[in-house]
């Protein structure tokens, strides 16, 4: 299955990964228009260490903690991508507490959000990696 990997040597810690990932939920054309004067919320998110700056995103376990702590089975796994209904996350964190990779993050209206590789707006290759501009992030199979 394709996922989502990050190359921290060569990522330059610009954000524009989480700008581009804010844009594709947004269903609009134009990204400055979209995301002009609002606080963005991606479901990929830059830290650094040490001087070392590196993407934070889901790796759509094989074996996800998040999905087995789910109390009220609002994350999924079909086809190796965790999805989340929305509808029927009632906030209560458990899955953010059982991520081990602190990949999955509250919402703005408090039910939680992760990366779900875009293919609810996309369908294709996630934005942050189509918006990477030194290719730092990868959407790839990669053997075990």
């Amino acid at each position: 299955m394709k996922r989502v990997y990050v190359n921290e040597k060569w990522c330059l810690g610009c954000h524009l990964c989480e700008y581009y990932c804010a844009f594709a939920s947004t269903n609009e054309k134009d990204m400055a228009r979209a995301l002009k004067d609002i606080r963005i919320h991606p479901r990929i998110r830059i830290e650094e260490k040490d001087g070392i700056s590196f993407a934070v995103s889901c790796r759509h376990c094989d074996e996800p903690l998040c999905v087995k702590g789910c109390i009220t089975g609002a994350l999924t796994r079909k086809d190796g991508i965790i999805t989340i209904d929305r509808n029927r996350c009632i906030g209560c964190y458990t899955c953010i507490l059982s991520c081990p990779f602190g990949a999955v993050s509250p919402s703005e209206d408090g039910a939680i959000q992760k990366c779900e590789l875009c293919i609810k707006t996309a369908g294709g290759t996630p934005k942050c990696v189509e918006g990477c501009p030194n290719g730092a992030i990868v959407f790839e199979e990669r053997g075990e």
